[in-house]
């Protein structure tokens, strides 16, 4: 199964980039995670950030291949636990499409984003910077893939 990270910002610290790299490397064989970077929208002090958001909405859904499941990564979506997430993996690995991990911008998802979202998932209910979600979730499927797997990574 592909899963895609699809993260609004292009430049981010060597250490996001190492984070989500190593653990996405682990994922191999039936499982794999690439990262899709989308340019964010031009904030200008004459701009809105609702027209950044709306650039930013344009070029996700673009990224985003036919038939593919989409999660949105939002506050307000459902909080899994690494079991719930583990299941989850195992029903998208069953129904044989891509699945999309769409990250806002510093201004979050667009309400048309949104509305593509088969799923919502929360990591926290905390604020997070947008960089480091990316090493987060790669970790977060990795887990979960090795404890499909009986891989003794995962410990509870």
């Amino acid at each position: 199964m592909r899963i895609v990270l699809i993260a609004a910002g292009t430049r981010q610290p060597q250490w996001v980039r190492s984070g989500f790299e190593e653990y996405a490397r682990r994922l191999r064989g039936n499982c794999t995670l690439e990262l899709v970077e989308i340019p964010l929208g031009r904030r200008t002090s004459a701009g809105s950030a609702r027209q950044a958001v709306e650039q930013e909405a344009g070029r996700t859904l673009r990224a985003i291949p036919r038939g593919a499941r989409v999660v949105a990564l939002h506050v307000k979506g459902s909080p899994w636990s690494t079991a719930q997430l583990a299941a989850r993996l195992r029903a998208w690995m069953a129904g044989g499409a891509p699945v999309c991990l769409l990250v806002g911008g510093p201004d979050g998802l667009s309400s048309r984003v949104m509305e593509r979202a088969d799923e919502r998932w929360s990591l926290s209910p905390l604020t997070l910077p947008h960089g480091l979600v990316r090493p987060l979730v790669a970790e977060a499927l990795y887990r979960a893939w090795s404890l499909n797997q009986g891989h003794p990574y995962h410990r509870s």
